[in-house]
């Protein structure tokens, strides 16, 4: 991203209000992600909660896509790549950490719910993909959340953990994955 120098900034100040608006609809007309910030830091109607809902709408659709095609391991890889990009994305229009770990949560329950079959298939990039969510997400809740919120978040993610744990592809991965979320006394 290029850093507005001071000139620019100069510049910018020096315009009539009906340019800088012009200026202004024009960005946002050529980047969707630019103009649902906007939406969302300047609308009073639009909240985290809508926000939310529809990112998770679009994470659900893309699992549902997923579940068809010959190759299904390789379809749900992709999804789960495409939910955390929607995640990533949700996260930058609301600057809310909270949100992506709600997200992250979203995804992993409908991958625990209906999934789970696939991390004994033959292929392990799903398996890794879902326990690399796993380990972000504990990971994000303990360095991005207040310790308060710890325990809200701690026995979803113990479960999840704790199933990843019991499959035997989890002794190949090559990365640590957490046993459960450590809580500092």
């Amino acid at each position: 991203m290029p850093v507005p120098s001071a000139e620019f900034k100069k510049a910018l100040k020096r315009l009539p209000d009906a340019e800088k608006e012009k200026l202004l609809l024009r960005a946002v007309r050529r980047d969707a992600e630019l103009y649902e910030t906007f939406v969302f830091e300047l609308l009073p109607d639009v909240t985290t909660e809508q926000v939310y809902e529809q990112a998770a709408d679009r994470i659900h659709e893309l699992f549902n896509v997923a579940v068809t095609g010959r190759l299904l391991n390789r379809s749900l890889n992709k999804a789960l790549g495409k939910a955390v990009k929607e995640t990533a994305r949700a996260r930058r229009i609301t600057k809310d950490k909270r949100l992506e770990i709600d997200l992250n949560l979203y995804a992993l329950r409908l991958i625990f719910d209906n999934y789970t079959g696939q991390f004994d298939s033959p292929y392990a990039g799903f398996f890794t993909s879902t326990a690399r969510l796993a380990a972000r997400t504990t990971q994000l809740v303990l360095t991005s959340l207040h310790e308060d919120l710890w325990l809200e978040y701690k026995p979803e993610l113990d479960d999840f953990l704790t199933q990843l744990h019991g499959r035997s592809k989890s002794r190949s991965l090559k990365f640590e994955l957490p046993r459960e979320l450590v809580l500092p006394d």
